[in-house]
């Protein structure tokens, strides 16, 4: 009896500790790649100024169309 006590305990720890990572990646991991993503479409997507701003580390201003039809700012890496 005591063995099959002490294999449930180890499958709640397994359980709860695979829980726990799924909810970290779904919660903090996810939101940043999902971000980073969006971010690399809408700059694709953009129309951009020739050159950089010397202030803004090689960044240059560009202007997209969100699902809405809307322009958009952003600031994007420049590609030369």
């Amino acid at each position: 009896m005591k063995e099959a006590t002490g294999e449930l305990n180890m499958s709640v720890v397994v359980i709860s500790t695979v829980a726990l990572l799924v909810a970290f990646f779904y919660g903090v991991i996810w939101p940043m790649i999902d971000k980073g993503q969006e971010a690399q479409v809408n700059c694709s997507k953009a129309v951009c100024e020739p050159e950089p701003d010397d202030e803004d580390e090689g960044l240059v201003n560009c202007t997209y169309k969100d699902k809405n039809g809307n322009p958009q700012e952003i600031q994007c890496k420049y590609k030369g």
